[in-house]
């Protein structure tokens, strides 16, 4: 497979489901101004520009959340964490043996 150099852009559009998702932790969103939530997000591409050969530009995907979940407690958002470790992880390795360390929480 080829390496395309792409710039990722996300789609402002927010779908009903994903704002009824979304709207329980609003509140809490809104005053916490430098808050964080973990999530399970599902992206969906929701258009690709290519630009002229002429063109210094980077192709461009866009996406566009289409299904999300938000951990409403600690529990949630620690076995979410320790997903995304897991992922990030994987990601990251760059094919060598990863033995994962068991202290870490």
């Amino acid at each position: 497979m080829t390496h395309i150099d792409a710039d990722v852009k996300f789609d402002s559009k927010v779908l009903t489901d994903v704002a009824e998702a979304l709207e329980p932790h609003a509140e809490q969103m809104f005053k916490l101004r430098r808050g964080r939530w973990i999530a399970v997000v599902e992206l969906a591409h929701v258009e690709r520009t290519e630009p002229g050969p002429d063109e210094d530009k980077h192709p461009t995907v866009k996406v566009r959340v289409t299904g999300i979940e938000v951990a409403a407690d600690e529990i949630t958002a620690g076995r979410l964490r320790s997903i995304q470790r897991e992922m990030y992880d994987r990601r990251t390795s760059g094919g060598t043996l990863f033995q994962p360390d068991e202290d870490v929480a």
